[in-house]
């Protein structure tokens, strides 16, 4: 299954990414160079996860896992395969019928991963972002030694929006911000994250949608 996932990945999500996207990166050097690691973005698309994957360099592919909603993901036996099997993705029960929906994510950091989470929790309007909600700070405090990569993502709102289907060009910009650590205090956290995510909004000078 190796094999599947990473010719998807090096033959149509590359070529993808790089020919249909115009990505902007801004410091590069601030991603993580290997795991265990936690990515936080915003969410507006479903390309923002194949952006993000696309980041990084071929070999970390075994290591670059996606938390993905079981409840949209997992509700179909194909769309739940392609998503574990090809797209690596975790997937979160956000119904609270577990009785640890983090668990997965813990197995997966304890392995070494880098996984990519979005604390927003679903994709909200085009380049609109919605107030994070606390499960990041939660995972932060139960890997304190784990560093979050913050990155803001502008433009795939717009290359394909929720709800749409067919992607449209746009030059999509990606801003990474430097490793958070937790550092005792799950409000502090919260804040610096969001503040993290409000540096790079301004760093990236975003004229208003209209």
């Amino acid at each position: 299954m190796g094999i599947l996932r990473w010719l998807f990945f090096a033959l149509v999500v590359r070529p993808l990414v790089i020919a249909f996207l115009g990505l902007k990166l801004r410091h590069r050097e601030r991603l993580p160079r290997d795991g265990p690691a936690f990515v936080a973005a915003n969410h507006n698309s479903h390309f923002d996860t194949l952006v993000l994957m696309t980041l990084f360099p071929l070999r970390l592919l075994p290591k670059l896992h996606p938390v993905a909603a079981e409840d949209f993901f997992g509700h179909n036996r194909a769309l739940a395969w392609f998503t574990e099997r090809i797209i690596g993705g975790i997937l979160f029960d956000r119904s609270g019928k577990h009785r640890d929906p983090f668990a997965p994510v813990d197995a997966a950091i304890a392995s070494g991963a880098i996984v990519f989470f979005f604390p927003e929790g679903t994709r909200g309007q085009p380049e609109r972002m919605a107030p994070f909600k606390r499960g990041i700070a939660h995972l932060a405090s139960r890997h304190p030694d784990v560093p979050v990569t913050p990155i803001f993502l502008h433009g795939l709102g717009k290359a394909l929006p929720k709800n749409a289907w067919l992607p449209v060009p746009f030059i999509v910009d990606v801003l990474v911000g430097s490793p958070l650590r937790y550092g005792g205090d799950r409000e502090g956290f919260m804040a610096a994250l969001n503040g993290a995510m409000d540096a790079l909004v301004a760093e990236g000078g975003f004229p208003p949608w209209t």
